[in-house]
């Protein structure tokens, strides 16, 4: 089966890749850098053609919000009109848990926005919303830092290896499109601010946490409910416990 990953040269992409190849299918790994553009359009009917399934696992190059929303509404639409073309019968977007529960952010408005399109298309799909990548962390604190203080909200999350979500999209992009959202989390809830003092004391650095329940994240306050699965789903939960990712060589990576 061919399987084109748009946004197969990053972080999720690559082992998403890895893993469809080492199931035996034809997989292309499409991104600028090959050529494929979905902001422009570049590249889409070349490479789609023969295309059963398509995993869109790209970002956006920019982040404040106009940006980010013409990124993904105009990349959505891109790829959607060249996947009913070519014939592509299943498309899976990933995307975020509590996207639609924190409209102050203009990322997450982007994301929605992506995922509205993507209801409205005629493509058979699903939509998998991950919780935050373990290896987001360093750059959760990276951005929250001032000086030697870190400061961070204590909303609740449930945070996945990078690992686990890859090899849950590998098994929704061989499996039957459900036309509907899957969950993805990982194993145990942990709060944003003792996420990264969990990481800052097992790679040694010196800064401190300063827990902040008005602080922002994604320019929007959090609760408890924020960035946790919904509580009427069942959400497939990787294997990967954080404390285990936490010694392992991954955490020492940048994402």
């Amino acid at each position: 089966m061919k399987i084109v990953v748009i946004g197969g040269t990053g972080l999720i992409g690559t082992k998403l890749v890895s893993n469809l190849r080492d199931r035996g299918h034809e997989v292309v790994a499409a991104s600028p850098k090959s050529g494929v553009n979905t902001f422009t359009g570049e590249g889409l009917p070349e490479t789609l053609t023969g295309a059963q399934v398509v995993v869109d696992v790209a970002n956006a190059p920019q982040w404040d919000d106009k940006a980010v929303l013409e990124f993904f509404e105009t990349a959505g639409r891109n790829l959607l009109a060249a996947e009913a073309t070519a014939g592509v019968r299943h498309h899976i977007a990933l995307s975020i848990v509590g996207a639609d529960r924190l409209p102050a952010s203009g990322y997450l408005r982007a994301k929605v926005a992506q995922e509205n399109l993507i209801n409205a298309s005629k493509v058979p799909f699903p939509i998998v919303r991950s919780t935050q990548f373990f290896e987001f962390v360093k750059g959760i604190a990276q951005s929250a830092t001032e000086g030697q203080t870190v400061r961070l909200s204590p909303g609740m999350m449930q945070p996945i290896a990078a690992d686990d979500v890859a090899a849950a999209l590998t098994d929704v992009a061989v499996a039957e499109p459900v036309n509907g959202t899957i969950e993805i989390a990982g194993p145990e809830p942990i709060r944003m601010d003792e996420f990264v003092r969990q990481f800052l004391s097992a790679t040694g650095d010196a800064r401190k946490v300063n827990t902040d329940v008005h602080a922002r994240y994604f320019g929007a306050e959090l609760n408890d409910q924020s960035l946790v699965p919904g509580s009427g789903g069942k959400p497939r939960l990787g294997p990967t416990h954080y404390k285990d990712w936490l010694k392992s060589s991954s955490a020492q990576k940048p994402a």
